[in-house]
């Protein structure tokens, strides 16, 4: 583990001790768990914009599924 040095603001280092009080954790913990979901967050959205974009690229046609029509399982049957 680093430690490293950050320039917050100073309401944001006050929430923060605030919840991390209520969670019973430390300034660093909290702050590290948040920087991994954040992460996370991102890496999901890059994904789904490479999503987004690639039917951008190549939409679907209108019968490109349509050969699985009679494989799907509707349980009301």
């Amino acid at each position: 583990m680093r430690t490293i040095q950050m320039t917050l603001d100073d309401d944001l280092v006050q929430a923060v001790d605030h919840v991390s009080k209520q969670l019973r954790t430390s300034r660093s913990a909290f702050t590290r768990k948040a920087l991994r979901e954040a992460l996370v967050r991102y890496n999901v959205e890059q994904l789904e914009r490479k999503h987004r974009e690639g039917y951008e690229r190549r939409p679907v046609a209108a019968d490109e599924f349509s050969v699985w029509e009679s494989e799907q399982a509707w349980e009301d049957e």
